[in-house]
């Protein structure tokens, strides 16, 4: 079932919302058939923007924090979608290992790590916390802003298998987006149920193969819905072998950006859409909302500054970029508390465990707002009357289970290219 979540669409329902919702019975048809075939990943979260004229993911992440930003309502919600998502997994025994970033110094996000140990224990798990900082040598624990108390304890390898002193787990959940690569500790696990595999992780993950594969699966929902895909589904193209440092490949991108902004233009004369298109550079691998930059005419390129063009070469954990996904811009038209915002929706398998709204004061609508000011407002369960409140979130959990169904058959893919490979490592789903 999709929670009944109070939006910040403003105005009445539109032509696109209105699909949406009508075909509400024969789409969540399509989503049972769609999951059967491709599960869903155990987790993750989607970054949706609501343009009115178009409603499409932006992002997507398979190691979502942030679980802290859910209202506490939400966590009755999400502990019921983490026991349905245990049930599929069926573990040998109800013991999970939860091993998050290496961020003790950030309050906030070890918050979301207590908030994920709560809601997965309220699903009948013995959860505990692995460190893989080697500095954390015997059981630490570190105070949370709200009170509460976080217990980190160290990683331990035995043989092929990762636990704690006294801890052997039967799964064990990745917190971390191995954005620097695999640590030694979680190579080539046996015997382990892992979470999500290995491949998710941003070392090999490139968001341009996710949004091929959502590409697919916007194009058979569209198909039921009578509608064009480009409504539910950002155009893209990449561009890779740069060096921004240098300004190496910049033509090429420049290139790149021009020939995607004709492309928007064309389906915006197609829908009269009066606004002028933009795309969004993003680093493929990217996270943390770092090496992204928003680009409306492609000579902007062949004009970057020596700090534009540093702040895209590094990314999170020093990764240099060299590629990149060059992606439609979609505006929002989401206001909350006078601030630019957008709508982030959690999963829990396939089911929608709650949302929050990504508000920053200082961003436009054509801009991206995870960056340093944004702050974070729970959606609200919709009152019972409140009928329009309660069909304005439905639209956006179509979008956000439509984006984890093209994770699904991206790491589906994955799985397949590691089993192919004569010495896989750890091959757990």
């Amino acid at each position: 079932m999709v929670p009944s979540l109070v939006t910040a669409v403003p105005g009445p329902t539109g032509a696109l919302e209105r699909t949406i919702l009508d075909a509400a019975p024969a789409i969540e048809r399509w989503f049972e058939r769609e999951w059967s075939a491709c599960p869903a990943p155990f987790y993750s979260s989607v970054d949706v923007r609501h343009a009115g004229f178009k409603l499409a993911p932006v992002d997507t992440n398979l190691y979502p924090g942030g679980w802290n930003n859910l209202a506490p309502a939400m966590l009755a919600r999400a502990t019921e979608a983490a026991r349905a998502a245990l049930q599929r997994l069926q573990p040998a025994e109800p013991t999970l290992l939860l091993i998050p970033e290496n961020h003790t110094r950030n309050l906030f996000y070890l918050a979301n790590v207590a908030r994920l140990q709560q809601l997965l224990q309220g699903a009948g798990l013995q959860v505990r916390v692995g460190s893989l900082l080697p500095e954390v040598l015997s059981p630490t624990e570190l105070a949370l802003p709200d009170g509460a108390t976080l217990l980190l304890e160290p990683l331990r390898r035995r043989g092929a298998r990762i636990g704690l002193d006294g801890f052997d787990p039967a799964l064990v959940l990745l917190n971390n987006d191995l954005s620097a690569g695999v640590p030694a500790p979680l190579q080539e696990l046996q015997g382990q149920r892992l979470l999500p595999p290995l491949h998710a992780g941003w070392h090999v993950r490139r968001k341009s193969t996710h949004f091929r594969h959502h590409e697919a699966v916007a194009t058979r929902l569209a198909r039921l819905l009578g509608i064009d895909p480009w409504l539910l589904h950002p155009l893209s193209t990449h561009c890779g072998g740069l060096d921004f440092a240098e300004g190496i490949g910049l033509q090429r991108l420049q290139h790149e950006v021009d020939a995607l902004l004709k492309r928007i233009g064309q389906h915006y004369a197609e829908h009269g859409i009066g606004d002028k298109p933009f795309v969004v550079v993003k680093a493929d691998n990217g996270t943390y909302g770092m090496g992204i930059m928003t680009v409306r005419d492609a000579a902007e390129l062949s004009q970057l500054g020596r700090r534009a063009r540093n702040k895209m070469h590094i990314i999170k954990d020093g990764q240099q970029t060299t590629g990149v996904i060059v992606q439609e811009g979609v505006p929002t038209l989401e206001r909350v508390d006078g601030g630019t915002a957008e709508t982030v929706v959690y999963m829990l398998d396939c089911q929608v465990a709650g949302a929050f709204h990504r508000v920053h004061p200082e961003r436009g609508t054509d801009q991206n707002l995870n960056a340093p000011g944004a702050r974070f407002v729970p959606l609200a369960e919709a009152a019972v009357d409140a009928a329009a409140s309660k069909d304005r979130f439905y639209p956006y959990a179509v979008a956000a289970r439509l984006a984890a169904l093209a994770a699904a058959h991206e790491v589906q893919a994955g799985d397949a290219a590691q089993d192919a490979m004569p010495e896989a490592g750890c091959r757990c789903a």
